[in-house]
């Protein structure tokens, strides 16, 4: 080996790279939000240049999709760390909403980012595609919960099931467009959320007992 290989930089693995990239993405995306986000800047804060950059997302629509990759894996991470297969419809949903909590006071930067990309995703169709297998996949265990937990008898037997998803998933995100560091008045929006989808009956039974 020569003395000039010896002492050359180890490149860094792929996925590695491309989560450093991703990272500095994100950090981006909180400090100027997406129409500030230039891969001049992610280049420099990942310290590699610019080509280096497009080898691995070639594209704004690319580096996107590589940022809600990282944000669902941090979701993925947290049903790891937190098993759930052996809990009602209706623990799984309340620890939906305990992950959501933990995300808001832990690990802001992912909730903001995931409402900036919401955002925005109502004026940029790159950004809605970028996005919409997260969304899809999120509004599915929410929708499927709600069908179990009505099938269970503890969620309203008269619900809407979609549109009670939507209802859940649009006051979970709007939380972090107003008030993310209010905790108390995130516990408060939960319970009316709660309210909003149990089954009157089971609560009144509940209370007596």
């Amino acid at each position: 080996m020569t003395e000039t290989a010896a002492f050359a930089p180890r490149r860094a693995p792929t996925d590695d790279r491309r989560a450093a990239i991703a990272k500095a993405a994100r950090a981006l995306i909180v400090e100027k939000g997406v129409e500030g986000l230039r891969t001049r800047d992610i280049a420099e804060r990942v310290g590699i240049n610019v080509a280096t950059l497009h080898y691995h997302v070639p594209s704004k629509e690319a580096l996107i999709e590589l940022v809600a990759d990282s944000m669902r894996q941090d979701f993925m991470d947290q049903h790891i760390a937190r098993p759930r297969a052996h809990l009602s419809a209706r623990e799984r949903m309340d620890l939906e909403f305990v992950d959501f909590r933990e995300m808001v006071e832990q690990r802001s930067e992912t909730m903001l980012v995931l409402s900036e990309l919401m955002e925005r995703a109502r004026r940029d169709d790159r950004i809605k595609e970028a996005i919409r297998p997260m969304r899809r996949k999120w509004r599915q265990i929410v929708s499927d919960l709600l069908t179990q937990g009505v099938s269970d008898g503890v969620y309203r037997a008269d619900m809407d099931v979609d549109s009670a998803a939507v209802m859940i998933i649009a006051s979970l995100t709007g939380f972090c467009r107003g008030g993310m560091g209010d905790l108390d008045g995130f516990d408060r929006l939960v319970a009316e959320l709660q309210r909003a989808i149990a089954n009157p009956n089971v609560q009144k039974t509940s209370k007596k007992d």
